[in-house]
């Protein structure tokens, strides 16, 4: 990789993109630019923003994520997950320049009870679901090199995620009820950032002199990367605080009680079935995404390091 590279890293005070940062800064210099910069319901800054850095790979992990509120805000949804991404392409396009995008498991409709692959038919339920499709289709149609990562139920130890939620109400409450018919696996926002820096190492290495676009045009695609394994959001939950049980066995929790998901209705429908086939990942690019379950522990003890079970209680 050229010793003047420049990563465009969007969304990078997010989950993903906090974990993307340290990770990337090894293959050239990222740009981060700030809210004042670029306003992502505006294509047109971000245009402006890419022809003036010309970076040689741009990695776009930032997105419209409130899956229920996008139910009454499609026009906010789609110009962030679609044209947004439509404006990433058409420039990275132009300038030969790799796009790196993140994507759902809500593309798909979550019927049927086995891993989706790359290749199944999308039919997405939610506005959210809908409009990172229409990201996805917008990239590709764009003509950029791209890789584009369709992963499920992102969390870590910063953040808003579902996992962090759990173990606060699980302090402040006696009993939860917890979904437990939805189906797929968490996956660590650390090893989504790993896995990508993987990648473009690899992508690196194969590209060697030539053009970084023309040695990916056999690369470009959709690729699943979710966490491995398999499990619900009340077994994920009910794992999270039986591993906290352990940690600090004096620490009061709450008992979890499974739930179907008609017994707590939401503005946007959930897939039930989440699972993905990350097999094109691992045969591509050699990697294998983490067991849930590891990662779990993982990043359990990471915030016991951050957050003593003592200030918890």
């Amino acid at each position: 990789m050229p010793s003047n590279a420049r990563i465009l890293l969007t969304g990078a005070t997010g989950q993903v993109g906090s974990e993307l940062l340290p990770l990337l800064e090894p293959f050239g210099n990222v740009i981060v630019p700030s809210r004042a910069e670029i306003d992502l319901a505006n294509p047109d800054s971000l245009r402006e923003l890419i022809r003036s850095v010309r970076p040689r790979w741009i990695v776009n992990p930032a997105a419209y994520t409130a899956v229920d509120k996008a139910e009454s805000e499609p026009d906010l949804a789609y110009a962030i997950n679609a044209e947004a991404v439509k404006a990433i392409g058409e420039e990275a396009s132009a300038i030969g320049a790799t796009v790196i995008h993140f994507s759902t498991d809500y593309v798909f409709d979550g019927s049927g009870t086995t891993p989706y692959t790359e290749t199944d038919p999308t039919g997405p339920q939610s506005v959210y679901g809908a409009s990172k499709l229409a990201g996805e289709q917008a990239l590709i149609a764009s003509g950029a090199a791209h890789l584009i990562f369709r992963t499920s139920w992102v969390y870590g130890a910063t953040g808003k995620n579902f996992l962090l939620t759990i173990l606060k109400l699980a302090r402040e409450r006696d009993t939860l009820r917890i979904v437990a018919d939805q189906h797929g696996a968490p996956t660590w926002s650390r090893d989504l950032a790993r896995m990508t820096a993987h990648v473009i190492h690899q992508c690196e290495a194969l590209a060697g002199v030539r053009p970084l676009s023309e040695a990916l045009a056999s690369l470009s695609g959709i690729y699943h990367a979710a966490g491995s394994g398999e499990t619900t959001w009340h077994g994920f939950a009910a794992e999270a605080v039986r591993l906290q049980r352990e940690r600090d066995p004096e620490s009061k929790l709450a008992t979890l009680h499974p739930i179907l998901t008609s017994e707590y209705p939401t503005p946007a429908k959930r897939p039930v079935n989440s699972r993905m086939s990350c097999e094109k990942l691992a045969h591509r690019f050699g990697w294998t995404m983490m067991d849930w379950q590891q990662s779990l522990q993982d990043v359990l003890a990471e915030l016991s390091v951050t957050q003593p079970a003592e200030a918890t209680r």
